[in-house]
């Protein structure tokens, strides 16, 4: 089931549990605007080269609409689509004033040159500045951009509507990023991680962990929990995958990450199959890389006790059922990997203000929207008897639709 088949029936479902009117049903669904441009820029050979460039505004109900810009091959309509309304629910179950956005262009960002990557980033930039603002849609990084890209952003959008930092987030420090919004999502996971295991009467510490996924959100995910006593006993990327029963030395991973480029030849772990990384034995597992990958063919193989979404959508909703037969916990996307987002909005915050925060006033504003996030999500589930990916749905379904009627939406 692609994504957007999955993000439809969880949000089909959610609107059955709150009973919504059809038509109101209906108009959530439906994305306020879809943007498609044609970006063609100069390659550093002189030859021209196209690009298509998307930009999904899912719903504004509660705020400007908020989500990333990926450049990847892959990036499709279908695809955009359901990742902007996910972003809808996302930033609704954090409680933070947004609503969901994505975009994207289809290229590879590793055949493009530094200069190619500009062009292109200011070309797309220049097709969509009358469409995003401060007020109306705050772009981000997402897969295949970063803060340098949101950089030229920002200085293109300033090109015709002024100085405007609080345009895009995830930006450098020096033009009015945030302290800790690196860490941000991966520091979300670890706080949600421990609101659930307190939930079951556990904790982080001597809890055993697989991490599918080092980049930036499994690699902070995975320094945080290590930091609390958790025991990563496995990890993968794009280059490979390791393990260590006794638990892996995440200092030193993350030492060698970065001077090699990925997991492969860590001589602190045994080399095993990528494929084998979800279902290694572990009490916790935290996919943290693609989408799709937990459905109905491994689903069955899963050990682990608890499995905390630091992906978007990484399990599919055939997946989901097979897991609760067997008794396992989910901690749903929308919720465990919302942290990036809720630093996204306090950076947008602080550069609204002209204020800066100091990074540990950051990380406890952050503590505080999990800790209160899974509070509301466990209200959820109590008052309509669901598990938490429902709860999470249902929640944010609910104050999104409360916002639409608010706002004078006929039926």
């Amino acid at each position: 089931m692609n994504a957007l088949a999955a993000t439809n029936r969880n949000f089909k479902l959610a609107a059955r549990i709150l009973k919504l009117d059809s038509k109101l049903e209906k108009s959530l669904l439906i994305p306020f605007r879809e943007i498609k441009v044609e970006c063609t820029i100069p390659k550093d050979d002189g030859s021209l080269a196209s690009f298509v460039g998307f930009r999904i505004q899912h719903d504004n109900a509660r705020g400007p609409m908020k989500g990333g810009i990926r450049y990847h091959p892959e990036v499709e309509p279908d695809e955009v689509n359901a990742l902007a309304q996910l972003m809808t629910w996302k930033t609704a179950v954090a409680n933070i004033p947004y609503g969901g956005a994505k975009g994207g262009i289809g290229c590879n960002p590793e055949e493009l040159s530094i200069s190619e990557l500009e062009r292109l980033t200011r070309v797309f930039t220049r097709k969509i500045h009358d469409l995003i603002g401060v007020h109306t849609d705050v772009p981000a990084p997402d897969m295949g951009t970063n803060p340098q890209t949101m950089a030229w952003i920002l200085d293109e959008y300033s090109k015709f509507h002024g100085y405007s930092p609080a345009v895009v987030t995830g930006k450098p420090i020096d033009l009015g990023g945030s302290l800790g919004r690196d860490a941000a999502t991966g520091r979300g996971v670890m706080f949600a991680t421990e609101a659930l295991l307190h939930d079951h009467g556990k904790s982080i510490t001597g809890q055993r962990f697989v991490v599918q996924g080092f980049g930036n959100v499994g690699s902070w995910a995975a320094q945080l929990i290590n930091e609390k006593g958790g025991k990563i006993v496995a990890v993968s990327d794009i280059t490979g995958a390791i393990k260590n029963e006794k638990g892996l030395d995440i200092p030193s991973l993350l030492k060698y990450v970065k001077e090699n480029k990925g997991v492969k030849g860590f001589h602190g772990g045994n080399p095993i199959d990528p494929n084998s990384i979800l279902v290694e034995d572990c009490d916790i597992l935290i996919p943290a890389a693609l989408g799709g990958v937990i459905n109905r063919e491994n689903a069955n193989e899963i050990k682990a006790k608890f499995i905390i979404e630091a992906a978007n959508h990484p399990a599919d909703p055939d997946a989901d059922e097979i897991l609760s037969k067997k008794g396992v916990v989910i901690l749903p996307d929308i919720f465990a990997n919302s942290g990036g987002v809720t630093v996204s909005y306090l950076e947008w915050v602080q550069n609204i203000q002209g204020f800066m925060w100091d990074e540990e006033k950051v990380n406890n504003v952050l503590k505080n929207y999990m800790t209160k996030g899974f509070k509301d999500v466990k209200e959820m589930c109590k008052t309509h008897q669901c598990d938490l990916r429902m709860g999470a749905f249902s929640l944010a379904v609910n104050r999104v639709a409360r916002a639409t009627i608010l706002r004078g939406w006929q039926a």
